[in-house]
């Protein structure tokens, strides 16, 4: 399994985030008139993203990695934080806000959003040197306490709605259970970062375990969606 993992992570990751991309540009014609569309896009700024954040390897391989040695830029935790944590935290919260009706829920969000925005970069600056070492842990935390928020939010509005009589066939509600499962099962690894070293094997397979299991969950999840569900229940 060990080393299954360490030969084949990255192209399982790679290739469920691409399927659910092409699936989504596949089947675009279909959700133009819904917000859905932007999610697809999302889904290809993600498997272009997490491919490009790839750019210490390639960079080895081009024989120029010492472009970058010593500096910020050797590892991609400055990646990592502002392109995942960050980017995609905010377009969650953006899309919610175009699927939720209701103004007051609308209004909440945006301001979680610019409190997040604002916090973001405050701690960006005050703990900038731990990008060298690794991600920024309050960075993480805050990305799935507002990603709860949204999602939650937006199951208590169709709860509350005639929404729920069709819950089963609208994408949207697959993919904020899938977000919400998503951000669940990996935040908890945070903490543990700093065991994430070639001195602890163990945890470092484990990470992957559970990451690799938390990816091809949602984009697979994603990509069923997307094929089965109709824009006409959302």
């Amino acid at each position: 399994m060990k080393e299954f993992l360490s030969q084949n992570y990255f192209l399982i990751t790679h290739t469920v985030e691409f399927l659910a991309a092409v699936t989504g540009l596949f089947f675009y014609k279909k959700y133009k008139s819904t917000a859905v569309i932007y999610f697809i896009w999302f889904l290809v700024y993600s498997s272009l993203s997490d491919l490009t954040s790839r750019y210490p390897r390639f960079f080895h391989y081009l024989e120029i990695f010492d472009s970058i040695e010593n500096t910020i830029f050797e590892k991609n935790y400055w990646y990592a934080t502002i392109f995942w944590f960050i980017g995609s935290t905010i377009f969650y919260v953006f899309y919610f806000q175009k699927i939720i009706h209701k103004i007051l829920l609308k209004n909440f969000l945006n301001f979680i959003k610019w409190l997040f925005i604002i916090l973001s970069i405050l701690f960006l600056i005050i703990y900038f040197e731990n990008l060298y070492l690794g991600t920024i842990p309050i960075i993480h935390i805050m990305s799935t306490i507002v990603v709860v928020i949204a999602t939650s939010l937006y199951l208590y509005e169709i709860l509350n709605s005639d929404t729920i009589l069709n819950f089963y066939k609208s994408i949207n509600f697959y993919i904020s259970v899938t977000v919400l499962i998503w951000w669940l099962i990996t935040t908890p690894l945070v903490f543990y970062e700093i065991y994430f070293s070639t001195a602890d094997w163990n945890f470092v397979f484990l990470k992957y375990q559970i990451f690799l299991f938390a990816n091809v969950f949602m984009y697979l999840s994603f990509t069923l969606a997307l094929i089965f569900c109709q824009p006409k229940y959302d």
